[in-house]
């Protein structure tokens, strides 16, 4: 499962005036790892193997970029864990398991010190 969070490139840069896209992505690559954090704490635990299968990228691509956060924990017939635990589904037997959103609730704290952070970064005077 693939969670993704975008903005115009062109946008960003302005927002942080002028500041070149090294710093850009130095401050992408802090919340990537912040969400993986707490991706990892929010992910439901059995064996652990779920929690400890989160990764993030940073990607450019054109005009755009995001932060993709990815769990690549399979089941044995290839469905993603992660989609199977938000979803809900059936089991062998013929139960069905309620699905549990977790990764709303988690990521979403991130999302709101990112904005935080760019406003401050925006109304921050250097004089």
């Amino acid at each position: 499962m693939i969670f993704k969070n975008k903005g115009d490139l062109a946008n960003a840069e302005r927002l942080f005036g002028g500041t070149k896209r090294t710093k850009l992505l130095k401050i992408l690559e802090k919340y990537g790892q912040t969400g993986v954090g707490v991706l990892t704490a929010a992910t439901p635990v059995r064996t652990g193997k779920t929690a400890a299968s989160w990764t993030y990228a940073v990607k450019i691509q054109d005009d755009s970029i995001m932060i993709e956060w990815t769990n690549t924990n399979t089941a044995s017939n290839g469905d993603n864990i992660v989609t199977l635990l938000v979803r809900g589904h059936g089991t062998r037997n013929g139960h069905y398991v309620r699905g549990n959103d977790f990764v709303t609730p988690a990521i979403k704290p991130i999302f709101d010190q990112m904005a935080t952070d760019a406003w401050a970064e925006v109304t921050h005077s250097d004089g």
